[in-house]
């Protein structure tokens, strides 16, 4: 058995925010079957065939509960006008969707019709990554349109350079 380093957990993260990430909200149905969403920004393409995503979700989130093999979710790519609805995502409110305009998908799951681009899916594979769950989903449906993401980078949300 090998000896695993101990870092200090600010600053790994630190170290980890030197690389951006897509902002995105995954929207799913809680148990009541009513619709709500949180703030991810490890999401990434796995495969094309079969069509594979996939996005961690720390273990603490109260939506980790909701996310076993067969699930259905829709991961909503934010754009750079998004940054209220990334953070209304991101907090413990009643009622995440307030004031959000939804569209029904292929997969009875609302995605956020300002989104610049949609995967719907069910959950494929749900595996433990140490205090998250890495989430692979089965994509089903999928639009984009124009638009600049939205990016998380050093702790901040920002909006990419233009090139």
């Amino acid at each position: 058995m090998r000896d695993v380093p101990m870092f200090d957990p600010t600053d790994l993260r630190n170290a980890f925010g030197c690389l951006p990430t897509g902002v995105t909200v995954v929207s799913m149905l809680d148990d009541t079957g009513t619709p709500t969403g949180v703030t991810v920004g490890s999401f990434t393409s796995l495969s094309l065939a079969p069509a594979l995503c996939l996005f961690s979700l720390g273990k603490a989130q109260a939506s980790a509960r909701l996310f076993e093999e067969g699930v259905p979710f829709v991961v909503n790519v934010l754009s750079t006008e998004s940054t209220d609805l990334a953070w209304q995502f991101a907090k413990p409110l009643e009622d995440k969707c307030e004031g959000v305009a939804l569209v029904e998908t292929l997969v009875q799951v609302p995605r956020l019709k300002d989104a610049i681009a949609y995967f719907a899916c069910h959950a494929h594979g749900i595996h433990d990554g140490g205090d998250h769950i890495i989430v692979v989903g089965e994509i089903l449906e999928y639009e984009h349109k124009e638009g600049d993401a939205l990016i998380f980078y050093r702790g901040q949300m920002q909006t990419p350079a233009p090139l």
